[in-house]
């Protein structure tokens, strides 16, 4: 992340420079394979992929009733 800012007065001229990393968190609607996901970086922009994970299977289980 790199941030400047710059002002001029008639006794002085400031300018600020930040650097330092940025992260962004993103909830996913459905479980992911995080170990088969790739990255790729082109032209400024980042494209994630990310395969959903099996269907997860669900379980019936049988009421008795008296």
């Amino acid at each position: 992340m790199k941030e400047e800012a710059k002002k001029e007065d008639k006794n002085y001229h400031r300018r600020e420079f930040r650097y330092g990393a940025f992260m962004r968190s993103i909830a996913l609607p459905a479980p992911v394979q995080a170990e088969k996901a790739t990255a790729q970086l082109k032209d400024g922009v980042l494209e994630i992929t990310m395969p959903k994970s099996a269907e997860v299977t669900v379980k019936q289980i049988p009421i008795q009733a008296p």
